[in-house]
């Protein structure tokens, strides 16, 4: 998946391009700001705060060495290899930490949440951007469909764990957080400039991975394609999403 995110980078950008805009928006960086991006991937979240923060630090850390290489490579904050469940972020450092699409993967999010709210000076603000849960994204439909059609999905992945609004408010207020607001976000996500592109994209993705195991692949692919082409506009491939973004304080 590595390699994947990497190569598709500039298209996993692109995909989420309304959610960032609102995303941006809500975060609010403003000059001066000190600001930790966690699960930064290559980076275009954290260079955007950077330019809002001017002259803050902004730190932007993920998991996967090949993502960090590419952000560090790109250049414009500091990035760094690391955990957020377990790294030693200075205590009381940091005016904001965000997450676009990248909290919903922590193993443990207790201790994830933890560690952040640990990091974020008295009153300073999370600010997150995780999808809603899977039933609600027709995203993930339409890739079922297609790939395994008249089969129950398997449990839902990890990047749907932040989608219930009661079960993260607990989580988030237990590891230190207070006034936790959602706000929903219902804008497409795009897949590519085509159906091609579309369907290379895609194939590379866990969950279609996980729906094609076992399955004729070809005939899933050329049924993947078909929906494809159905959502496909002259601006590209275009599939139907929910989530959240999901804002909070520390605790003074």
């Amino acid at each position: 998946m590595t390699e994947h995110r990497v190569k598709f980078a500039a298209l996993f950008d692109a995909e989420v391009r309304p959610h960032n805009e609102r995303f941006r928006a809500a975060a609010a960086v403003t000059r001066g700001e000190d600001v930790l991006d966690v699960g930064c991937g290559t980076g275009e979240s954290t260079r955007e705060a950077a330019r809002a923060s001017v002259t803050g630090t902004v730190l932007g850390v993920d998991v996967s060495e090949a993502a960090i290489a590419t952000a560090s490579e790109r250049g414009e904050a500091t990035f760094a290899v690391a955990d957020a469940q377990t790294h030693p972020f200075p205590a009381a450092r940091f005016d904001v930490a965000l997450s676009r699409f990248g909290s919903m993967f922590f193993p443990d999010p207790p201790a994830a949440f933890s560690n952040i709210a640990r990091a974020l000076r008295p009153g300073g603000r999370v600010v997150l951007l995780v999808w809603q849960e899977r039933d609600r994204n027709e995203w993930y439909s339409v890739l079922h469909d297609a790939l395994a059609p008249g089969t129950t999905p398997p449990p839902a992945g990890s990047h749907f764990s932040l989608g219930n609004r009661e079960r993260t408010r607990a989580l988030l207020e237990g590891a230190g957080f207070t006034g936790v607001e959602f706000t929903e976000v219902r804008e497409p996500v795009c897949y590519g400039p085509d159906t091609a592109t579309a369907v290379e994209f895609t194939l590379g993705l866990k969950d279609a991975k996980e729906l094609l195991a076992g399955r004729d692949e070809d005939a899933a692919v050329d049924r993947l394609r078909t929906a494809f082409t159905a959502h496909e506009t002259p601006d590209g491939v275009f599939l139907g999403s929910k989530a959240w973004i999901v804002t909070a304080l520390s605790r003074a």
